[in-house]
């Protein structure tokens, strides 16, 4: 049977439809974490993502006899396109059954409308911002995956090389083991570092105090350290405001970990966060009835994984040893609540800077995954 692609309207209702084949996909699979069907909803929806200020974007939804059998959304950042001199068209959300008509008429979708607006190239899996999920798997299939990271079957590599796009960047993960104290040498370093520096380590109890005393920096702080990494798009006021809300909405204060100079300025934060994979597994994504119970253990440390959600340090203070502040706070209450391993979450392949932080500990480099470049 032929294939029609049928534009999705970005309304809630319709918007419910296109995220909810995503997760029915991959029914039954292991190592798929499903997102929060609501935050997925919120992500492509005009009114409430304030990415669109600044983005344009078009679902499409494929479907054979009636049945949905794929998905994909175009994205087209101004800002990033701006900085980089490119006309790139992103492709993200990207689901499909493992059917050379399906994948071809999908991508087609957003090529054609790239086109229409004057784009050269297609990329991704890359979201509206470093914020939103990224990099296809191209390797790592039989390893659960996090609430951070995007799970796709092992035929969809196949089908972007089929279709002509080549490596554009990769990110690898590593698991990393959370030692029964932090390592004797590690320790060495963050005392040194510390008082090299004159830098003081704080922790807090209030959300509300976090907020406003490093809420603003701490987000102003993301856009200086990740400025020069692949595809950044800054965020802008409205977007800082919009994740202070989520963000520091939800986590354990325990888990973040704030560095700053002898005149309380932020120089580096580290925010971990029980892992979710199991809860959102058992919630199939959804709050309601019963999926909030899971979500509300998970929050209560009820796991032995705990997910490495974003370091930041001022460049500056870059290569200086002030991750080994961070992680010699941490690895302490990680021990609290007994997380026994802890996952990375992507980093980019070439960040060895990045990477060598993990020496000093036990790990396993297990998922790598890819943005595909193709010029129109």
């Amino acid at each position: 049977m032929s294939v029609e692609i049928r534009e999705i309207a970005p309304v809630k209702r319709e918007l419910k439809k296109y995220v909810q084949f995503g997760i029915d996909h991959y029914a039954g699979n292991p190592y798929y974490v499903p997102p929060l069907v609501t935050d997925d909803v919120n992500t492509l929806s005009p009114g409430v993502n304030p990415a669109f200020d600044f983005c344009e974007a078009k679902s499409f939804m494929a479907y054979r006899n009636g049945k949905p059998v794929g998905r994909i959304t175009g994205i087209i950042n101004n800002l990033v396109n701006r900085r980089t001199g490119e006309n790139s068209v992103r492709f993200a959300f990207v689901d499909f059954i493992d059917d050379d008509e399906v994948v071809d008429a999908l991508f087609d979708a957003v090529e054609r409308w790239g086109k229409e607006k004057g784009m050269t190239s297609i990329v991704g899996p890359l979201g509206f911002t470093d914020m939103d999920h990224e990099g296809m798997l191209v390797d790592g299939f039989e390893e659960v995956g996090t609430m951070a990271t995007i799970y796709n079957y092992p035929y969809y590599p196949r089908h972007m090389d089929r279709l002509g796009f080549g490596k554009d960047v990769d990110w690898v993960e590593f698991r990393i083991d959370v030692p029964d104290s932090v390592p004797e040498k590690y320790q060495r370093i963050a005392d040194l570092v510390k008082r090299r520096n004159n830098l003081k380590v704080k922790k807090y109890t209030s959300r509300k105090k976090i907020k406003q005393e490093y809420g603003q920096a701490l987000f102003e702080l993301i856009n200086e350290a990740y400025d020069k990494l692949y595809g950044y798009s800054p965020l802008t006021p409205r977007q800082i405001q919009y994740y202070i809300d989520i963000y520091l909405g939800i986590i354990n204060l325990d888990l973040v970990t704030v560095v700053t100079d002898a005149d309380d300025k932020l120089v580096a934060i580290g925010i971990s966060i029980q892992s979710f994979s199991e809860a959102l597994q058992k919630s199939r994504g959804k709050l309601f009835p019963l999926g909030w119970i899971h979500l509300l253990k998970a929050l209560r440390g009820k796991s032995d994984t705990v997910d490495l959600l974003l370091i930041a340090v001022k460049p500056e203070y870059q290569n200086k040893g002030v991750n080994a502040l961070l992680f010699a706070d941490l690895i302490p209450y990680y021990n609290k609540y007994g997380f026994k391993h802890a996952e990375s979450n992507p980093e980019l392949e070439e960040n060895s800077k990045v990477q060598d932080q993990w020496s000093y500990f036990d790990t396993r480099q297990h998922r790598r995954r890819r943005s595909f470049r193709k010029e129109l």
